[in-house]
């Protein structure tokens, strides 16, 4: 639901941004800021600043920042609306609920009934697994090597023969139908009510917000099936959540490593590699693929290295490539899965491997070249046709080049030959590239242009930064400059707001920024807007010195301000306009060199 703008910023100034993220990040207090290591992306130095003044952050690094709000959104993957919702239950803020009918209130107490018993019977299996009757269970986990550590991080437990977590459940007050809506239970003719996993090692399914929502189970022995996993229910959606999704939005490695099972995510976190997750006894899905596209854009494909693993692979890069994420594959040969690999070779191999995880049309390539009988002279030609058909759908030239040189050397065709394919193939289907021509005198001297603007666009920012610290600078700045002196377009209407709140009802307060801020949903406008308030500030001391800072930086936005309207002028042939606002820009920057700004 939309909550009004008063609950919203009861909960923002209840909520002090440097509590709220210092419970994630460490911070340390350097100035007037605080500064950590960024958790949004890979950093060894910290540029991850955190402004009390102003209650935002902003990354100097990746660009990531905003609000309290917006940093929840980012660190946990929350809507707008889930992070309000968060921070008002930190806050002991109540909030109204619009849709809070009985049949809303029956449904939200019944999903609760159902996280609450799941989480009980995970405390159970937990505790049978490191009692007499989980010996069988745990002997299977030290097979395969796990710490404690890691079975403790998991929550890993067992399920013995002969039952005995619905007599426990049943003992704490759940209804037998509850037990077998949550999968945990099952109800014969014959035995009665009856725990539908035994004699199995049991994996927690835990969402996005560390919730259990179901089990997986694998059975100790021959039995069937091999693996069991609880049904759908109203809190647990296989197509929609990943094993160890947990555990590894907190990796911040910029990339999730995809695997088939649960011991391959097990083993790659205890190896170090705890950015691993895989899908929930079904095959990868678009909604798997939606959900990791909320916390990162590389996915590297992890999956056996058989005939069946490789066709799972090549139907997820499809699905990934859907949801517009990245895609690479992990090259495991000659070991099965991840888990054979690491025992094997160690995380130090496996990390090289990493990085030379294969191109998404490189894996497919190299899969129907191992298909074909490359000795046929007909199967041979013919795969160099096909490898050529994809080549010509590549619409960027360079792209297309580098591709075809990598697929030349790798399987003995002369680029020349192969480049004859692709320019056949395209137009058999009718594709048609464009000519591309050499740069213009014009082009080449752009650099001056761009240093201009660059010098321009810092210096706006920097005013935007400092009058944000130091509102009181606004009478003096707005003297000189406006809105329209910034530059077109989202410059310009961040000066608008920012001029707006300066001079509107109510008046600039701490929170003014963030608010702002929080204006911009759109990814790329909200970064825009986080660094035209994050500017490194000259380090002055003295009234003389804080007077000749400020006034180089109005120096510099008048200045690109004039000429920028002169070009303008120019390009529509009014050379008299032009004229008019050279002198006049001339005149206006004389004006600030001889006056002598009033700030302390």
């Amino acid at each position: 639901m939309r909550y009004t703008e008063e609950i919203i910023e009861e909960v923002r100034s209840r909520n002090d941004i440097v509590d709220v993220v210092g419970s994630y990040v460490h911070l340390t207090k350097r100035g007037a800021y605080y500064f950590g290591l960024c958790p949004f992306h890979h950093e060894k130095s910290p540029s991850f600043s955190v402004s009390p003044s102003r209650q935002s952050f902003h990354c100097f690094g990746c660009g990531e920042g905003g609000s309290v709000f917006t940093f929840l959104m980012k660190y946990d993957s929350l809507t707008f609306g889930e992070a309000v919702k968060t921070l008002a239950e930190r806050a002991g803020v109540q909030l109204p609920d619009e849709q809070d009918t009985p049949e809303t209130r029956r449904n939200r107490d019944h999903r609760d009934q159902l996280l609450a018993v799941n989480k009980e019977a995970a405390v159970y299996y937990f505790r049978q697994l490191r009692s007499e009757n989980g010996e069988r269970g745990a002997a299977y986990f030290r097979e395969r090597a796990l710490t404690e550590d890691t079975m403790h991080r998991f929550g890993l437990g067992f399920a013995p023969s002969g039952g005995g977590l619905c007599k426990h459940l049943r003992e704490k007050g759940w209804s037998d139908a509850l037990l077998i809506e949550a999968g945990l239970a099952v109800h014969d003719e014959q035995r009665g009510l009856r725990d539908k996993f035994w004699n199995r090692v049991m994996f927690p399914i835990q969402d996005a917000r560390g919730r259990v929502i179901g089990f997986g189970g694998r059975v100790m022995g021959d039995g069937k099936p091999k693996y069991l996993n609880s049904p759908e229910t109203p809190v647990f959606d296989k197509s929609r959540n990943l094993f160890g999704l947990n555990l590894a939005k907190n990796a911040r490695k910029g990339y999730f490593i995809l695997c088939e099972g649960y011991m391959d995510v097990i083993a790659l976190h205890q190896a170090g590699f705890s950015m691993a997750v895989a899908s929930l006894g079904t095959a990868f899905t678009d909604g798997q693929a939606r959900l990791i596209a909320r916390y990162v854009e590389l996915v590297i494909l992890s999956y056996d290295s058989d005939e069946a693993g490789t066709k799972a692979a090549l139907r997820g890069i499809g699905i990934l490539r859907e949801a517009g994420l990245k895609g690479k594959v992990l090259d495991l040969r000659p070991y099965k899965d991840p888990d054979e690999f690491i025992r094997a070779e160690g995380a130090e191999a496996l990390e090289r491997r990493i990085s030379e995880a294969e191109n998404p049309l490189l894996f497919e390539i190299r899969v129907q070249a191992d298909r074909t009988d490359m000795s046929d002279p007909d199967a041979r030609t013919e795969f160099y046709r096909s490898v050529a058909r994809r080549l010509a759908d590549i619409r960027e030239a360079v792209e297309r080049d580098s591709y075809l040189a990598v697929i030349a050397s790798r399987y003995s065709v002369s680029e020349q030959d192969l480049r004859g394919l692709v320019t056949q193939a395209a137009a058999e289907n009718g594709i048609v590239r464009p000519v591309q021509r050499p740069r213009s005198g014009l082009h080449r001297t752009m650099g001056t242009q761009e240093n201009r603007e660059d010098r321009s666009a810092r210096s706006q920012r920097a005013i935007a930064t400092w009058l944000t610290e130091e509102p009181a600078l606004f009478p003096v700045i707005r003297e000189w400059i406006s809105p329209e002196d910034f530059s077109d377009g989202m410059y310009r209407s961040l000066a608008q707001a920012l001029w707006h709140g300066m001079t509107g009802d109510p008046p600039w307060n701490s929170s003014s920024v963030a608010v702002l801020l929080d204006g911009y949903q759109e990814e790329d406008a909200h970064r825009q807007a986080s660094a035209f308030f994050n500017e490194s500030l000259p380090e002055v001391e003295g009234t003389g010195a804080r007077r000749q800072a400020l006034k180089d930086l109005l120096r510099e936005i008048l200045a690109d301000a004039y000429e920028r309207r002169a070009e303008a002028a120019s390009g529509r042939m009014d050379q008299a306009e032009a004229f008019r606002l050279s002198i006049e820009g001339k005149k206006r920057l004389e004006q600030l060199n001889q006056t002598a700004l009033s700030i302390s």
